[in-house]
């Protein structure tokens, strides 16, 4: 694809978002780091508003071959969130606490949410998130998944991931899919051959590399 292709995909792509897109380069300049020691100025920079928007954004990038960065905070240490990519920040619009049960002890929230203020909510409720990073005032829950955070106190309260029972997101097609723990009856269902959907040829493929190990 030719410089001039890719700017013009580039441009329809931000009239169709609900939220900001930006090519200038002050702002992929700002993009171009994070808490780390590592620096890559990004293609592009996206603040979306909504699911329609990052599903926007994924098709995008898949079409014209150009990776998915996402990004809420920005706290990692490793460059987890710099790269020559698109970078999705989540965390402007994406910050809502959905659903508390105090009764089965879990929530819902969006990737935006940070990890301190979701626990001055949970505190009402007698519930804490335990997993703590050094920078728990503002790290946030999407990062904290993405990176499995743990924290100095990991031995009591474990990693993120062990704190997780289900993820919704998007693949790299645009399309939408749920994760969690699964039955033998549910994995077998999900790799259901009359299925079509890209979902159902990822867990086909999981079967397949399984099955190759033994």
């Amino acid at each position: 694809m030719t410089v001039a292709n890719l700017l013009n995909n580039l441009q329809q792509l931000g009239e169709q978002l609900e939220g900001e897109f930006h090519v200038d380069s002050m702002t992929r300049g700002i993009y171009s780091t994070d808490a780390s020691v590592y620096q890559e100025t990004p293609l592009a920079v996206a603040t979306p508003k909504t699911d329609s928007d990052i599903q926007k954004l994924i098709r995008l990038a898949h079409r014209i071959d150009v990776g998915i960065i996402p990004r809420t905070a920005g706290t990692s240490l490793a460059g987890q969130v710099v790269g020559s990519g698109i970078v999705v920040d989540v965390s402007r619009h994406f910050t809502k606490i959905l659903e508390v049960n105090a009764d089965e002890k879990w929530v819902r929230v969006q990737p935006g949410v940070i990890r301190d203020e979701l626990n001055l909510v949970l505190r009402e409720y007698g519930l804490l998130f335990g997993p703590e990073t050094s920078t728990s005032n503002r790290a946030m829950i999407g990062g904290m998944v993405g990176n499995n955070s743990c924290g100095s106190n990991s031995i009591v309260y474990g990693s993120t991931r062990e704190h997780v029972m289900e993820l919704h997101g998007f693949l790299s097609d645009g399309s939408r899919a749920s994760f969690g723990e699964l039955g033998v009856e549910e994995f077998e269902e999900k790799c259901n051959p009359a299925d079509e959907s890209f979902e159902a040829s990822i867990y086909r493929g999981i079967r397949d590399l399984l099955g190759q190990s033994h």
